[in-house]
């Protein structure tokens, strides 16, 4: 796995790290507001595959802070954002499925990957994530959110290292219940955690 690799250092630098993460596979769970923008931030990274999966379809109210348009309203979120990566390198490799993931077809459909973001909306579906990754796909790095909710500092989000193979991005306080999204918050999750995939995958695990 490119993650275990030392890191990258010498005049050979960038051919080397253009290399590893060339060669990475990065899965996405959940193309919302976290899942979308960590998206083009490892497409313009130039990540060699992301595997993305998602069921729902893009919904006027996402447009605040969600890597869509007013025109693609009503779409498959897979669709859609496969359609805007494109845009943006239309040689990105790309391989998106349509489903809810669950603990039946988790280990399936990410079975190839090199590390996992976890991108999705509730406590429960966070949970099994973890707990159904730690055990199918042991050793394969998983990051996680929670709390990035509000208007607080952002300086509150960070990224911490739970265990060997998962990393937590957010404040771990603020709840969705009690208040509001905005994209700003909501991106600087997201780059917390497309950043901490990046450095993982050049083999530098500390956050």
């Amino acid at each position: 796995m490119p993650y275990r690799d030392a890191p990258v250092t010498g005049s050979d630098e960038d051919a080397v790290l253009h290399k590893r993460l060339a060669s990475a596979r990065v899965g996405i769970i959940g193309l919302g507001g976290l899942g979308s923008n960590v998206a083009w931030m490892l497409v313009r990274a130039e990540i060699g595959t992301l595997v993305l999966v998602d069921f729902d379809t893009v919904d006027p109210s996402n447009l605040n802070r969600q890597f869509y348009f007013a025109d693609q309203v009503g779409r498959l979120k897979t669709e859609a954002c496969m359609e805007n990566l494109l845009r943006i390198d239309p040689n990105a490799d790309l391989v998106v499925t349509n489903t809810r993931v669950t603990e039946n077809n988790l280990a399936e459909i990410f079975a190839n990957v090199d590390l996992i973001i976890e991108a999705v909306d509730t406590a429960q579906d966070k949970a099994m994530i973890l707990s159904v990754a730690g055990e199918a796909l042991p050793g394969v790095p998983l990051i996680s959110a929670s709390g990035l909710a509000g208007y607080g500092s952002a300086n509150d989000i960070v990224t911490r290292r739970l265990t060997d193979d998962v990393w937590m991005v957010g404040d771990l306080v603020s709840d969705t219940s009690d208040h509001p999204l905005f994209a700003s918050r909501v991106t600087v999750a997201a780059a917390h955690q497309a950043h901490m995939a990046v450095r993982i995958l050049l083999g530098l695990t500390e956050p």
